[in-house]
């Protein structure tokens, strides 16, 4: 049985009876003198503002940022470098799929305008795996993650492939393809030692191979210098074109290079994935033949092109 109260509640007890953890009063009921008695309630919680952190996900990407970028950089993706797509109904409209494509430029121009394109028309996120040369660096480290950067080890690719079903961006060649002379330019480096159809082969999702033409002349390398590289501790450190051209604003400035992306067909692996290891012949083979693919589709580009400015 309940116990009752030997007096009557007051007003105060009353009101805390009925909700012991109300805050600012906003009704009200009959108290026993006949007088109204104010009812706390709480009030609703504020919707959040999706500007806030919270919407940074586990590995630090945040949409609302990737929103401001889409805005500011899309007048320079449609009027500027007037990127083109062929091919784009390749691109998977759900599940996990590796993209793989060609890299190029002192400070590459590439990988926003793949990220851009497919967030914009396809509505899917991407994510690009690469080595993060300034995260110990305040402000920008941080930035990198929040446009999307992921740093490219197996097991990142792994769960982003497999366990979250995601769209993730490399670029095989690395610093071997941005670091390339003017002279060299849509001469494809080797792709690494094939990690990237390991994991892959893996997670069991298809690899989609790209080529990009008019990376290349957005910001041509013309001088390495050796010296300033080891000194700023990075793999390279380019003299570029633009910087002949405009000076410290170089280094951001790119030339109106038209871009033309063409989307390969997805390559399939026949393999059972989640195994603790695959063929390295086959893993190498796989490798060799997805960077033909690329390396036959720029030269197929490159003969079609009229002009490096209009396409």
């Amino acid at each position: 049985m309940t116990n009752r109260p030997d007096r009557p509640l007051d007003s105060a007890e009353l009101a805390a009876a009925i909700h012991p953890d109300a805050g600012v009063a906003d009704a009200e009921i009959v108290g026993e003198s006949g007088a109204l008695v104010p009812l706390p309630r709480t009030r609703p919680t504020p919707p959040r503002d999706p500007a806030r952190p919270s919407d940074v996900d586990q590995w630090g990407r945040s949409e609302h940022i990737r929103e401001i970028a889409r805005r500011v950089y899309d007048p320079i993706y449609r009027n500027y470098f007037r990127v083109e797509w062929e091919g784009f109904e390749r691109l998977p409209r759900e599940g996990g799929a590796l993209l793989v494509a060609n890299h190029a430029g002192a400070i590459p121009s590439d990988a926003p305008a793949i990220m851009h394109g497919i967030e914009t028309q396809l509505g899917r996120p991407v994510y690009g795996l690469a080595e993060n040369l300034f995260r110990a660096v305040p402000f920008i480290g941080t930035m990198w993650s929040r446009f999307g950067g992921v740093a490219a080890h197996p097991d990142n690719a792994y769960r982003l492939l497999h366990d979250e079903q995601q769209l993730a961006l490399v670029f095989p060649e690395g610093t071997k393809g941005t670091g390339k002379h003017y002279s060299d330019r849509y001469k494809l480096r080797r792709f690494g030692r094939g990690g990237f159809v390991e994991i892959a082969m893996r997670a069991g999702v298809p690899v989609v191979p790209i080529a990009v033409v008019g990376a290349e002349e957005s910001m041509p390398i013309l001088y390495k210098n050796p010296r300033l590289a080891k000194a700023l501790g990075v793999p390279y450190f380019p003299v570029t074109a633009n910087m002949l051209l405009f000076g410290p604003l170089g280094l951001l400035a790119y030339f109106p290079a038209k871009f033309k992306i063409r989307v390969l067909p997805p390559v399939h692996f026949d393999v059972p994935a989640n195994q603790e290891r695959y063929s390295r012949s086959r893993v190498m083979d796989e490798s060799e033949r997805i960077r033909r693919l690329v390396q036959e589709a720029l030269y197929d580009m490159l003969r079609k092109r009229r002009s490096v400015w209009f396409g």
